[in-house]
């Protein structure tokens, strides 16, 4: 039995009247007022786009930075975080119905303080990773684009990935309008497609061009670990949106197997990218793999184009937590769809300026790997669960004893890869 002070027995605070609630759960009630749940199929596609992101871009320079032996690594941070997701399943069911975000099993789990703390790392993290979809829309469409420039008045002259960025913005900004983005759903297979497209990409270069022989591969780097370890932990992000896919689901009782499904299927289309990548190109692959194809290849277009894909489609997912957050706090939710579209538009501008001023896609992702992705993926789910049920006297002492290992794990990369990609970020300036 919970004493009368454990977090299980404080009242969660009922969606929809709470002026400081959060977009997640709002998001999570528009889900569960559909008529029917979400199938096994439909959920497994969903949490495959939500876990298959840009980190596939970037999975063969973290190869790369550790070495062969940090493939071992990556297996291993797949394995943590398929087992922290299934934490996060099993906090929302100690809650039930109340708790259908990743800030409501902070409320629950530490009270009031608990859901701000994530709810602020949350919508850091989303910032920064639209700051980075933007990046990414910039350097490809340069890539496939080279030499494009625009003159402005007094001389300026517009051209590779500002310009770019800003092409981006204009296709972006209406779909940062909506209120209802369950339209933005049928995107998930096209975002897979274009996943399993860059690995096949990458396979035609090596049979066409390059050959799979590249020159100069270590077997393992202790320096580029930290940034190795981050990258890796950006792959088998997206435990924020769990609670929305859980949630959403007709039968809840098989998250665990769409985890793993989901999880297996990513997994295996990382970890051919990385090996593909670096056997092509070596020490020299860049962080973004798009950027070794030689322009003018069949390949290299198909490859930028379906890249393109995903930043496009999982923007205004990514900052509608953000701009319904601001929309909440200002009290302008019932106020017409002008303030929010003012919100969103001002939001896209703030990240358009950073992408803008930021020439450094890898260092932030693994900026954001090391510091957010590893709070929302390992610390916050293992802390939350050992809070929720050691008080219930539901968890064995070896299942302790192996998340706190995690826990101690957790905080040595959040440590050592923040200073290091912020060291590597301060080097560029």
């Amino acid at each position: 039995m919970a004493g009368r002070d454990s977090p299980l027995d404080e009242p969660l605070l009922a969606p929809g009247k709470d002026g400081d609630e959060d977009a997640a759960s709002m998001e999570a009630q528009h889900l569960l007022r559909r008529d029917k749940g979400a199938s096994f199929s439909r959920s497994c596609l969903n949490l495959s786009n939500v876990i298959s992101g840009v980190g596939v871009l970037s999975v063969p320079y973290a190869l790369a930075q550790g070495g062969w032996l940090s493939l071992a690594l990556f297996a291993l941070v797949g394995a943590v975080c398929y087992y922290t997701g299934e934490l996060v399943a099993r906090c929302m069911r100690a809650g039930g119905d109340a708790v259908r975000s990743y800030p409501d099993i902070g409320q629950l789990a530490f009270g009031r303080r608990g859901r701000k703390a994530i709810g602020a790392v949350m919508y850091a993290e989303l910032y920064l990773v639209a700051i980075s979809f933007l990046i990414l829309e910039g350097d490809n469409l340069d890539k496939l684009l080279p030499g494009t420039s625009v003159g402005l008045p007094g001389g300026y002259l517009l051209r590779g990935r500002q310009l770019f960025t800003l092409v981006a913005t204009v296709v972006i900004l209406p779909t940062t309008w909506l209120r209802d983005l369950s339209v933005l759903a049928y995107v998930s297979a096209v975002g897979l497609v274009a996943s399993a497209a860059l690995t096949a990409s990458l396979a035609w270069a090596g049979v066409a061009e390059h050959g799979f022989h590249a020159r100069g591969g270590n077997v393992f780097s202790l320096a580029g670990l930290p940034t190795s370890l981050s990258l890796y932990f950006v792959c088998f992000s997206g435990h924020g949106v769990f609670p929305t896919v859980y949630t959403s689901m007709r039968n809840k009782k098989d998250f665990t197997k769409v985890l793993l499904g989901s999880s297996l299927l990513c997994s295996l289309n990382y970890a051919l990218t990385a090996v593909l990548g670096y056997l092509i190109y070596g020490d020299d692959v860049k962080s973004l793999v798009t950027l070794n194809l030689p322009s003018g290849k069949v390949y290299t277009r198909v490859a930028i184009l379906t890249t393109l894909i995903t930043p496009l489609a999982k923007y205004a997912l990514v900052i509608q937590p953000i701009t319904t957050g601001v929309e909440e706090k200002l009290s302008l939710g019932s106020q017409g769809s002008l303030p929010r579209a003012a919100i969103s538009t001002a939001v896209l501008v703030s990240t358009v300026v950073a992408a803008c001023t930021m020439p450094f896609f890898g260092y932030l992702m693994s900026f954001i790997g090391s510091s957010l992705n590893v709070t929302v993926a390992v610390l916050f789910p293992c802390l939350s669960y050992l809070r929720i049920y050691v008080p219930r006297g539901g968890v064995r002492g070896a299942e302790v004893a192996a998340i706190v290992g995690i826990l101690v794990v957790g905080v040595c990369v959040a440590v050592v890869g923040t200073y290091t990609s912020l060291h590597q970020i301060a080097g560029t300036f």
